[in-house]
């Protein structure tokens, strides 16, 4: 009887400090989230570092190509967001213009039909204004936190300038010069390689979704390029998050038939990239069940808002990928995975194929 109770009191204790990190880590996003954001960027930065490294290339000067890459597509990211919600504040009262109008065109149309429909009786959280606001302020929070970007690019350079290091410092802290590090460095490697490829794969979505929105005729193309980059790491869910401001905007502009081609655009671009070739660069994925992710999306937006979102899977599926190569928490990697997931693919060094 007593040992049933023991581990129900150590499963309450360890929920118990589970919840006081999450509520320190939420009390200290203002300082936890550019280190996060430094930390995922040095980990992309990683494998292209190494295979200048592997041509020849010295490493401080890799490492100085790497970093001014890196603040390039920060500095160009940052300028996209700034100008779109600049423009798009500016332009706000003309859309919520057109929204009314197509709510009263709605509304009228169902009065033809015999439902008695009144626009105050609509919930005002899902009013026209709402949703605008609500996007502005998504963009807004982006915005924010590349306003720290000398903070994130300077934390990135320590971390990429301590990678070499980190096998030496485990060793030293495990009082075992000769440690076998391999699982360490396999789980490392995993990581490194799948958000590699994800953020090409997700670069490539992002340009074929700017073409398709700027082919219809939307406003901001290079902004909804960048959303679908963005939410393209969030599997399932994410092409759909991403498509729904572009296709809102479409309606509004063009109407119907051109958000129905927005649509479509959406949808192949989708298809082509995270059913074809996804899988063919990728191997099998490193998947996560549709409960894991929403409840990923749920829990760091909470923590950290729309950069926690955006950051949740990657974050989950590193947490994932260090559980696999656990003993004792195995089992919890599998529980996260889809039903269909017989194991996550061994990805080698400096490759991009699974073994």
């Amino acid at each position: 009887m007593s040992q049933p109770l023991f581990r129900g009191s150590r499963f309450l204790l360890n929920a118990a400090c589970l919840v006081v990190v999450i509520a320190g880590v939420k009390a200290a996003s203002s300082v936890i989230l550019p280190f996060m954001v430094a930390a995922f960027l040095a980990v992309l930065c990683i494998p292209p570092m190494r295979r200048l490294q592997a041509r020849g290339v010295p490493e401080w000067l890799s490492l100085i190509i790497i970093v001014s890459g890196a603040t390039l597509g920060l500095l160009t990211v940052s300028a996209v967001v700034g100008s779109s919600v600049t423009e798009f504040r500016e332009s706000l009262p003309e859309y919520q213009a057109r929204i009314g109008e197509l709510e009263r065109d709605a509304l009228a149309w169902l009065g033809k039909l015999g439902i008695d429909a009144d626009k105050r009786s609509l919930d005002p959280k899902f009013s026209s204004s709402a949703i605008m606001r609500l996007v502005t302020d998504a963009a807004g929070g982006l915005l924010n936190m590349l306003s720290n970007l000398f903070l994130v690019v300077l934390t990135m350079v320590f971390m990429l300038l301590e990678a070499n290091g980190v096998p030496k410092k485990l060793r030293r802290a495990m009082r075992d010069p000769e440690a076998d590090l391999s699982q360490f460095s396999q789980a490392a490697e995993r990581v490194q390689d799948y958000l590699f490829i994800k953020a090409l794969i997700s670069a490539g979505t992002g340009l074929l979704v700017a073409g398709v929105v700027l082919a219809c005729g939307v406003d901001f193309p290079l902004l909804w390029g960048l959303v679908a980059f963005l939410f393209n790491f969030v599997p399932n869910i994410g092409s759909l998050i991403a498509a729904v401001p572009a296709v809102m905007l479409a309606v509004v502009q063009h109407g119907p038939f051109t958000a129905l081609l927005v649509s479509i655009g959406y949808v192949v671009v989708n298809t082509v990239m995270g059913n074809v070739v996804e899988p063919k660069v990728m191997g099998r994925r490193l998947g996560l069940s549709t409960l894991v992710v929403f409840l990923s999306l749920l829990v760091w937006g909470w923590i950290w808002g729309p950069v926690g979102m955006l950051l949740s899977v990657p974050l989950t599926v590193i947490i994932k990928i260090v559980l696999e190569h656990s003993e004792d928490f195995r089992w919890l990697a599998v529980m996260l995975g889809p039903t269909e997931d017989d194991g996550l693919p061994v990805f080698r060094a400096g490759s991009s194929t699974p073994e």
